[in-house]
């Protein structure tokens, strides 16, 4: 069910005015809980202000439209009438990333202008959004859209900084004031400011459909604008994967007259603990677009590409091949993992249809369903797109259960639309979907459910080749990239090393920090479609641990952010069912930590635990698994070493 049960609604009229614009009108809009105050001013512009209780948060900043042969819509604006309404309404997810019920109240103000647009602005207890609405008859070119953030106070900021529009999204943050970020320079979303004596403050967007991705570029000065990829005129192919645009055009979208434009999204959080918990995006995206969604289930994967297929032990050579994937079920099948993807090298790269001659399709198709493990196969988007319908009917004949889709690296107006294109086909042939090589989510998983997750994230990927990412950018992104919605880190890490000790090896990559950061991703990090990144050998080398993060869910009935600090620990706990797992991370500085048990209901619980060993500051593997009963009113200090973790499961 994605429904919304309403628990009170009203709409009053304030008044109606046509002629010319009121000089210096403003509304003032309220959260529920009184503590965010939004206001808008009419001038000769249009321009909001954020105030958080006595804080000014983001002083007046002008917003607009401009669109072809009709102006800017926000410049002299002349205002006919203003709706207030209030929304008390509760969302079931179909794929519960945080919790199964999400409580959707705001208070939100309409806005109808002279010129066919007009504004919604919605103001939560965390969190403020607006968006331009238009009512032409023929489709619009939309040369531009005004979205200023102007700050009150130069401010620190997480600004994950991106070269060109070409990007996977997978960037480090950089910790910037505000001030010293030129006009030249810009940022993917989400974007944290770091607001001295107040709240954090998250800027990204929601319900984005054909129309293009927003970033963010500097002034100079406290303020942040928007910036967008225009419409690709020309493309250029260079390999497989990569299309560069060549020639753009000077408009952002051409689109319907008649439309809601995507939402600008400020979180507000109290505490850092709270963006952990916040599911602002999902709140503004369009609802469920399926009738049946009974087939889409989350679920682990064990996938092939980061440990290079190297398994061991065996009477058969390993690599991409019939032997090796039959390996990968079978290990999937004794742990209860529900899938196996196929990465790069099970097709010749450009023809879906070319099968590697080593790998037996119908074999391996039915080796899974003998063990009910389902599979999902890797592809490169532009192929997929050049074979789209013939490639999914012959996914669906297969019996695959999804794809990964990857190397798209824009989000200008059309790989927007691809995005939904795919999402509605795949899902027409109960297809899963992860978005690699991808921007960040921004609500297309609540329209499309079988979009389970997404890459645009720096994950572990990278230690193949890279000495990122760092414990501390691991203990960054839950509270940025995480905020957008779920990403695909592709944890799981069998050799885990401190920061001495680590090297980057292609084929036999490894993990920075130790091997309770690595157990504790799974319960930290949000992907209802999970990666097990490591070789199976290494697995079953270690079971402890590989039973462990088998029994994890990727999906979660309660989230409880427990304690966190950005870019230095996070400390969250989450129940399915009956039973909670709880997850702490810290970046390289060793940390004790207090659990508050206080969050289960009262009695004795069994609690399984994975610390950091006593030598696991040295030598990386190092851990010690515990078991002991605890009841609601105890609290337990843990101790984590550099690049350390913990991780638990109650029940």
């Amino acid at each position: 069910m994605n429904n919304q049960i309403r628990s009170g609604f009203f709409c009053m009229l304030l008044f109606t005015f046509l002629g010319s614009a009121l000089p210096a009108q403003e509304y003032e809009l309220l959260s529920p809980n009184g503590k965010v105050k939004l206001l808008v001013t009419i001038r000769d512009d249009i321009s909001y202000s954020v105030h958080f209780e006595s804080k000014v948060l983001i002083s007046p900043s002008p917003i607009s439209l401009s669109i072809a042969d009709l102006g800017a819509h926000g410049e002299k604006p002349m205002i006919k009438d203003a709706c207030r309404r209030s929304e008390s309404a509760v969302i079931n997810p179909v794929v519960p990333t945080k919790s199964t019920a999400i409580i959707d109240e705001y208070n939100e103000l309409v806005l109808e202008f002279e010129g066919n647009f007009g504004l919604d602005f919605r103001v939560y207890d965390d969190a403020v959004a607006w968006r331009f609405r238009t009512a032409f008859d023929k489709p619009i070119k939309v040369l531009f859209e005004k979205a200023t953030f102007r700050f009150a106070s130069d401010h620190y900021l997480y600004f994950p900084t991106e070269e060109r529009f070409l990007t996977h999204s997978e960037r480090l943050y950089e910790h910037i004031p505000i001030s010293s970020i030129p006009p030249d320079k810009m940022a993917s979303l989400p974007v944290l400011v770091d607001l001295v004596d107040g709240p954090k403050i998250a800027i990204t967007e929601a319900d984005l459909f054909d129309y293009p991705g927003m970033y963010l570029c500097g002034n100079n000065d406290q303020t942040l604008s928007g910036l967008f990829p225009a419409v690709a005129l020309k493309e250029e192919q260079t390999n497989d994967r990569t299309v560069k645009v060549a020639e753009r055009a000077e408009y952002i979208a051409e689109t319907a007259g008649t439309r809601s434009f995507p939402w600008r999204v400020l979180v507000i959080a109290e505490r850092d603990a709270d963006l952990l918990e916040n599911q602002t995006v999902f709140k503004l995206s369009r609802p469920l677009q399926l009738k049946d969604t009974s087939w889409i289930k989350p679920g682990k994967v064990a996938w092939d590409w980061w440990n290079a297929n190297n398994i061991y032990g065996v009477d058969f050579e390993a690599g991409i091949n019939t032997e090796t994937y039959k390996y990968y079920i079978d290990f999937a099948s004794r742990y209860g993992i529900e899938y196996v993807i196929l990465d790069e090298g099970w097709y010749e790269l450009g023809d879906l249809f070319k099968i590697n001659p080593e790998i037996d399709m119908e074999e391996l198709l039915r080796r899974a369903e003998q063990k009910n493990v389902g599979i999902i196969l890797w592809v490169v988007w532009k192929t997929l797109d050049d074979q789209l319908h013939e490639a999914l009917d012959q996914f669906e004949r297969w019996g695959v259960k999804g794809i990964k889709v990857d190397f798209m690296q824009r989000d200008d107006q059309w790989m927007v639309n691809y995005y939904h294109k795919i999402a509605r086909e795949a899902a027409k042939r109960h297809l899963l979907v992860d978005f690699h090589g991808s921007y960040k989510p921004s609500g297309l998983r609540r329209a499309y459910p079988n979009v389970l997750t997404r890459e645009g994230v720096r994950g572990l990927e990278h230690s193949k080749w890279s000495e990122h990412p760092t414990p501390e950018h691991n203990v960054i992104i839950p509270f940025i990239r995480m905020l957008a919605g779920p990403m695909d880190y592709t944890p799981g890490a069998m050799i885990n090393a401190q920061e001495k000790n680590f090297r980057s090896v292609f084929t036999r990559p490894m993990s920075m920090g130790t091997r309770c950061h690595q157990l504790a991703m799974y319960v930290v990090f949000e992907s209802p479609l999970q990666m097990i990144c490591d070789s199976p050998s290494n697995y079953l080398r270690e079971p402890e641990c590989t039973e462990f993060i088998a029994s994890v869910p990727t999906v979660w009935d309660e989230t409880r952010a427990l304690d966190a600090a950005v870019a230095d620990y996070v400390l969250i706990a989450r129940r399915n069912g009956d039973a909670w797992y709880v997850g702490a991370m810290t970046d390289w500085i060793p940390r004790q930590l207090t659990i508050d048990f206080s969050f289960l209901e009262e009695g004795n619980y069994h609690i399984e635990i994975f610390q950091d060993g006593h030598n696991a500051h040295r030598f990386g593997n190092d851990y010690r698994r515990l078991k002991k009963v605890i009841s609601s009113s105890d609290k337990l200090t843990i101790n984590l070493a550099p690049g350390g973790g913990w991780a638990a499961r109650i029940g």
